[in-house]
């Protein structure tokens, strides 16, 4: 990268807040409702860029019961009062629930009380009750400040001078249960407990070949137990928005026999709390259980989760949504006028967007409507494309037709693992191949990479060979770095032997908390970590944006000694104050001169008397372990969309009698803004750096500034694309990218 892309790249970042002071305002922040793991690492963002701006920032303490009883609940924030709360779970403003705040007397209290401290913007998070609680106290705002005034509790200079009040919200539920965003905070980290959990069961229930119910969270919406039966392949599962059919019970008894004939030694069974059958009575893991154990015979147990998925340390993902939610909501704050309508910061893909949030809450209701009234297609529908294409999904990979039920294509299909191993690819091989077998395909697996597709390593792949396949971590297939270049003859004379006429590859050109939380009990220490990722930054910066790093150095943003100096006297001066622990990332290939021994030794020296350093070389314990939930899932539905779309091209050459060799046969499937899109690999060859193994332009840098900002820096931040709100109703063509 040349000086000239550095400079235009520092230009783009000049669309930014200059035009958006905060000067003079006052920004109130508040959780209401059940808690979720990330609601703090939403506070702190709230709280540092309300700062950042010029304005000032409330805590108010226990939700709307706070706001209505005033006094010590609404307090103003500091910088220094929300560090080290990113990894803490729960929310430490507390959270309760207010009957007061349902009645326009406790409405009354709580604008005096706002009033009285000049807060005229409000950020919520919380779900639906608590943000339709919201918008009705913007509504109603004028009306109360009048009445206050008629009372004699406030002047007409008050009621003229704070005469509208701004709301934005943030849903903070771990069921993934509001309607318009992708996920909500909390969701992730609930299914990092859950499969935590479905994990440690797996090995009890293969060595007494037991069959568990798993019961999750989900009232009125599975989403954390379709996602979490998709990441662990589950037998069956049961939700709210899609009952079982008639005859569910043999149905099942049938599925859970035949696994068993298969030599499976578990069965796995997810419940979510508010299933129910097409007559809107309740299944209850309990009834599951006499089920099984009545038809069966089988050793059954049930396993009721409870509170345990709302708590622990927020995952990596949480923290970074709910960051990015919280400046977001800050800007929209202060882009807001009075006729604004109230909004919800959402995630669409990987894009954070602004929606109504009476149109978002109203068709929440409506999936709960749908369902009331057993109109489920409608209920799944509502729920957005996400839920449906994952339940789709679901029931593609659980459910396997007899043989002579599928109709045979007379195509071989290959998979292989390529390059370094990563957690999700086995995940992805097992949906690859079961989608191949229910498209009709022979599925061939490719073991040892390149290496061994030319030496021959193939072997046919059935559906039961894969069982299991998606919480193991590395590549059961086994894969190498080797590039095909010198084997191509080779691989070709594979290919015609085998007969393939597809291939499917699968490959590529979170520690830094527990670190930061070992000097705890230290005082003032400096950590100096290294992360893997070659050239490419990504790690290193979003990282260092979940665990709050001070600076996160990448390649893709050159650096010099003065910017180290300028680094290292900015957290010399924050350490000085209450703050004791500094966090600094490095990527491993982000400048050769400026190693991670040297930035250890410049902090170490420049520190001295202030702080003391420790590095950490993670290396390749980032690739190892059990995948995560996302990954899991994600693996599972890009491969299976993959294979739909291996299939369809398969069945265009078979009709038209041809080979394909054109362009758009050899593509990439990944996530583009908001969007599963397959590009052709002669396309990415002009949007790639290849000497460096990364795109020439990388999306994620747009959210580098947060990490700075957050840190205290004076930095430029590019706001959104946008300061209107997006149609509630939009769907686009393409697959959707979220989980």
């Amino acid at each position: 990268m040349d000086d000239e892309d550095v400079a235009n790249r520092k230009v783009s970042f000049r669309k930014c807040l200059e035009h958006l002071s905060g000067a003079g305002k006052a920004i109130g922040v508040l959780t209401s409702g059940g808690d979720a793991q990330g609601m703090n690492a939403a506070v702190r963002a709230v709280v540092r860029m309300g700062i950042y701006v010029g304005a000032k920032v409330y805590f108010i303490y226990e939700g709307y019961q706070g706001m209505v009883d005033g006094g010590r609940n609404i307090v103003e924030a500091s910088w220094e009062s929300v560090s080290s709360i990113l990894q803490v779970g729960g929310t430490i403003i507390g959270s309760a629930r207010c009957k007061a705040f349902r009645t326009r007397e406790g409405r009354l209290r709580a604008a005096h009380n706002l009033v009285q401290r000049g807060i005229t913007n409000l950020c919520v998070i919380g779900g639906d009750g608590s943000l339709t609680g919201a918008n009705i106290f913007r509504k109603e705002w004028s009306g109360l400040l009048e009445e206050l005034a008629q009372n004699g509790e406030m002047d007409k200079e008050q009621v003229q001078k704070h005469s509208y009040l701004n709301v934005v919200g943030m849903v903070g539920s771990i069921d993934n249960d509001f309607c318009g965003t992708d996920m909500t905070i909390g969701t992730d980290s609930a299914l990092h407990r859950i499969i935590e959990v479905v994990d440690a069961i797996m090995t009890t229930a293969q060595s007494h070949q037991r069959t568990f119910v798993l019961e999750v969270m989900g009232r009125h919406c599975g989403y954390l137990a379709l996602v979490s039966a998709l990441a662990c392949g589950a037998d069956w599962v049961f939700l709210p928005e899609s009952p079982p059919e008639e005859g569910w019970q043999e149905n099942m008894c049938i599925k859970l026999s035949e696994n068993r004939a298969r030599k499976k030694r578990l069965n796995i069974i997810i419940v979510a709390e508010g299933a129910i059958d097409t007559q809107n009575k309740p299944i209850t893991s309990e009834q599951i259980k006499e089920l099984v154990v009545k038809q069966l015979g089988y050793d059954t147990r049930v396993t009721i989760l409870g509170h345990v998925q709302r708590g622990g340390t927020p995952s990596a993902f949480d923290r970074i949504l709910a960051s990015r939610m919280g400046v977001e909501a800050v800007v929209a704050l202060l882009q807001a006028t009075p006729e604004t309508p109230a909004c919800v910061v959402s995630l669409s893909g990987n894009q954070a967007v602004r929606l109504p949030l009476v149109e978002c809450v109203q068709m929440t209701q409506d999936v709960q409507r749908a369902m009331d009234e057993r109109r489920f297609k409608d209920a799944v529908r509502l729920r957005g494309r996400s839920f449906e294409s994952n339940l789709n999904t679901y029931k593609r990979l659980a459910i396997k037709l007899p043989d002579d039920q599928i109709v045979k294509s007379n195509c071989n299909v290959a998979i292989i693992n390529v390059g370094a191993p990563a957690a999700g690819m086995n995940a992805a091989v097992r949906s690859a191949v079961r989608v191949g077998i229910a498209d009709g395909h022979k599925m061939l697996a490719i073991y040892d990479g390149f290496e061994g597709f030319a030496k021959g390593q193939i072997k046919e792949i059935g559906w039961g060979d894969v069982g299991g396949w998606t919480g193991q971590g590395g590549s059961i297939l086994g894969t190498k770095r080797t590039l095909p270049g010198k084997s191509l003859e080779d691989i070709a004379a594979q290919m015609r032997k085998h007969s393939i006429n597809a291939l499917l590859i699968v490959g590529g050109f979170e520690t830094c908390d527990r670190i930061k939380q070992s000097a705890s009990g230290t005082k003032r220490r400096v950590f100096i970590i290294e992360t893997m990722g070659g050239y490419c930054g990504y790690l290193a910066n979003m990282g260092g944006l979940a665990a709050g790093a001070d600076a996160a150095y990448i390649f893709e943003e050159p650096f010099d000694i003065r910017d180290l100096q300028s680094n290292v006297e900015h957290l010399t001066e924050k350490m000085k104050t209450t703050i004791q622990r500094g966090l600094v990332l490095r990527n491993e290939s982000c400048n050769e001169n400026y190693t991670t021994d040297f930035i250890y030794q410049l902090y170490s020296e420049e520190g001295k008397g202030v702080f003391d350093c420790r590095k950490n070389v993670l290396g390749h314990m980032q690739q190892g372990g059990a995948p995560s939930p996302f990954d899991r899932n994600f693996g599972t539905k890009i491969s299976a969309r993959a294979m739909q779309w291996i299939s369809t091209k398969l069945k265009e050459a078979l009709g038209k009698g041809k080979r394909f060799m054109s362009d758009d046969s050899i593509c990439v499937l990944g996530i583009s803004k908001r969007n599963l899109l397959f590009q052709p690999v002669a396309q990415l060859r002009q949007e790639t750096d290849f000497e460096h193994r990364i795109p020439k332009e990388q999306w994620w840098l747009k959210l580098r500034p947060l990490m700075k900002i957050l840190a205290k820096y004076k930095v430029s931040y590019e706001v959104s694309d946008s300061d209107q709100l997006e149609p509630m109703h939009h769907r686009g063509h393409e697959e959707p990218a979220a989980i």
